[in-house]
């Protein structure tokens, strides 16, 4: 091996990201895909006034599982404006099941992309070109911001309001799970070693991170586990 070879000066970079971790299923996912593609993973996470906090100490858990270079939780407390099941105490959480008919109220006005300002921040200061977000157009509770329309519509703007998109550089949003079912997104989390029983989805879970079993997250979790052919490791509240 030549001297050059074994210098690690003359080794190129690493390849940055940043990976947005809400502590479930999905985001944990993006996460292992993110880091099987070699990238030097940067994780950022959210406190925005949500009924769960303990989905937060799981993101902190997984991004220490998973290797992740940083990680960091933002204060963005959301529930002063309220509008949604998920900031405000106030509306019911719904248990009836999925119905893409209609907006759900555990939408939360804007999250995705207050959620991405952030990390597209982070990512300019990183030196990161690429931001993975976990959202999903098949199986999901017909949430706006989670289609590739607004996605692409979103990178478009990112590269023209940075500083590194006007000076020549591309900046990705990376949505490696947009157009997979819940079951194949599971899968593909086995295969590339993620323990799903250190994730929280649940909208109304425990100081533990015990699952309700019934929100609208438990029942698609649920079904993706059951569709998987995959054993679900998900500690539920006794009721």
């Amino acid at each position: 091996m030549s001297q050059s070879s074994q210098n690690p000066l003359n080794s190129s970079p690493p390849k940055k990201a940043v990976i947005l971790l809400s502590g479930g299923l999905d985001s944990v996912t993006a996460l292992a895909i993110a880091k099987s593609q070699g990238y030097e993973c940067h994780t950022i996470s959210f406190d925005y006034g949500q009924r769960t906090r303990s989905e937060l100490v799981a993101a902190e858990r997984l991004s220490q599982s998973m290797g992740a270079a940083s990680h960091r939780v933002m204060d963005v407390n959301m529930n002063q404006i309220g509008g949604s099941a998920l900031t405000d105490d106030r509306i019911d959480m719904p248990t009836d099941g999925v119905d893409k008919a209609d907006i759900p109220v555990t939408y939360v006005p804007a999250r995705n992309t207050v959620f991405l300002s952030f990390s597209l921040a982070l990512a300019e200061v990183l030196d990161a070109n690429d931001i993975f977000i976990g959202v999903n157009a098949v199986d999901y509770s017909g949430y706006p911001d989670c289609r590739p329309a607004y996605i692409e519509a979103y990178e478009k703007m990112a590269n023209l309001a940075t500083r590194v998109g006007v000076e020549g550089q591309t900046l990705h949003i990376q949505t490696p799970l947009i157009d997979l079912t819940k079951a194949q997104i599971i899968q593909q989390g086995i295969t590339l070693g993620v323990d799903y029983s250190l994730t929280v989805s649940c909208y109304q879970a425990d100081a533990s991170g015990r699952a309700c079993g019934v929100c609208d997250s438990c029942r698609l979790r649920k079904q993706g586990f059951l569709e998987a052919g995959i054993e679900d490791p998900t500690r539920y509240q006794s009721r």
